[in-house]
């Protein structure tokens, strides 16, 4: 039996019937490190940086910039993977700012994205000396005016533009309609330009725009760029600002279920890149460098979380429950988007998938659950629930619900075995109390 495309690109299974990560025996990890346990491939994530890396080269976008958004998962050693292959890094909040600084990364390839950034964070930012502040708001723009006013050189900052595009996505990640909370409408563009027509602290070098998550056709990617040209046309014309860039975001998606087949990265890139070059020769532009912000389309196929089966119960005429050790607290996805996966019995990941159940979490919610109407081989007390493509928006959301300790994370290669968050202790759950 063959693991398929969901899972990350080393797992394989051992002919004891044991999944295994890069080499390594899950079922061994989890007596290691108790459960619930997140792994995550290391060579899956370098891989995934690489192919944004590649996709720009082979289109010719040889100074696109690619993000990484830290939002979909960020701790010391995601922040330095990914830095090492040549990603720059997008960050959401001072804290996420703060660590990527004590990742050691270059506060120059840093930029920062949010659509309430406090004035604490907005002076940590200008303080570090980050590459752009991506202005969420015209609020947000006369505080920035603001306290760069007298600056010697000025701020970069970006504009995020809400081009009034749906995606085919759930509306909990839609971030491009008109309605999101999200960027400056178009009909305030002429106000932005206004403003930084007289404000020599702020240096806008790029516009901005993000559609949404888990898009599977790119072509809405492109449809914004023509929104973003047209704007970009104005704000030079008009008002004379030196606009270098354009930042579509992120949002491609990645296959959580077998019969989901991921876009081909290469080729929306190239269509992207494409439409951005025809439309700076169409508006008599100059080239305008590309800027991509993937995020779970680097990191969700390589986690792996795993749950021990606590119990069960059935229910007349309807799948039995199973009860794990995890659940909406390590991975709120399904509560909150009905997010479904793909999973096996990491102890007997060769069986045949005989039983149809649901998993319940382990918290005091009667809507948490981690998949619903799943076929499993008949999991029993003691085994080994494995869920694939796991590494994104999971452990970056977690809570301690119920004064659960959050659990540990490993980042694993065929030769080693990295603990990146130790898992924590009950001590820990009142360290911060007063």
């Amino acid at each position: 039996m063959s693991l398929s495309h969901v899972w990350p690109k080393t797992a394989t299974i051992a002919p004891n019937g044991h999944l295994l990560i890069a080499g390594h025996d899950v079922t061994e990890l989890a007596a290691q490190y108790d459960t619930p346990l997140y792994i995550f491939d290391e060579l899956t994530i370098r891989t995934m940086c690489q192919a944004y890396m590649h996709a720009c080269r082979a289109c010719g976008a040889t100074d696109a910039v690619v993000h990484y958004a830290g939002k979909a998962l960020l701790n010391t050693a995601i922040a330095q993977v990914v830095h090492s292959e040549g990603l720059a890094l997008d960050v959401v909040s001072g804290g996420e700012l703060a660590l990527a600084l004590h990742a050691g990364v270059d506060p120059h390839h840093i930029h920062m994205h949010g659509n309430a950034k406090t004035p604490r964070e907005l002076d940590e930012a200008l303080t570090a000396g980050i590459g752009a502040i991506v202005v969420d708001n015209l609020d947000e723009l006369h505080l920035l005016i603001a306290k760069t006013a007298g600056r010697a050189m000025p701020f970069a900052i970006q504009i995020r533009v809400t081009p009034d595009i749906a995606t085919d996505t759930h509306v909990h990640i839609q971030t491009g309609h008109y309605a999101s909370k999200f960027g400056f409408p178009i009909e305030q563009i002429p106000q932005v330009g206004a403003l930084l027509q007289h404000a020599p602290g702020l240096r806008l070098t790029a516009i901005h725009a993000h559609l949404g998550s888990q898009i599977f056709d790119a072509h809405t990617h492109v449809a914004a760029i023509d929104v973003l040209l047209e704007q970009v046309v104005a704000l030079r014309n008009t008002y004379h600002l030196p606009i270098e860039a354009v930042n579509i975001g992120g949002g491609l998606a990645v296959a959580y279920l077998d019969h989901q087949q991921p876009p081909d990265i290469t080729a929306s890139v190239a269509a992207m890149w494409y439409q951005l070059q025809q439309g700076c020769v169409r508006h008599g532009l100059p080239r305008l460098r590309l800027e991509l912000e993937p995020g779970r389309s680097i990191v969700a196929r390589a986690g792996v979380a795993v749950y021990r089966v606590i119990g069960s119960k059935p229910v007349r005429d309807l799948p039995r429950w199973v009860h794990v050790d995890g659940g909406m607290a390590d991975n709120i996805r399904p509560v909150l988007y009905g997010a479904k996966y793909t999973a096996v019995l990491a102890n007997r990941a060769d069986a045949v998938a005989d039983e149809v159940v649901n998993v319940a979490g382990r918290y005091c919610e009667s809507g948490d659950f981690l998949l619903k109407d799943v076929a499993l081989a008949r999991p029993v007390v003691g085994d080994l629930v494995a869920l694939a493509v796991s590494g994104a928006y999971t452990l970056s959301m977690a809570s301690n619900y119920n004064m659960v300790p959050r659990p540990t994370a490993l980042l694993v290669n065929h030769e080693t075995i990295r603990v990146m968050r130790r898992r924590e202790s009950y001590a820990d759950l009142w360290r911060m109390d007063a």
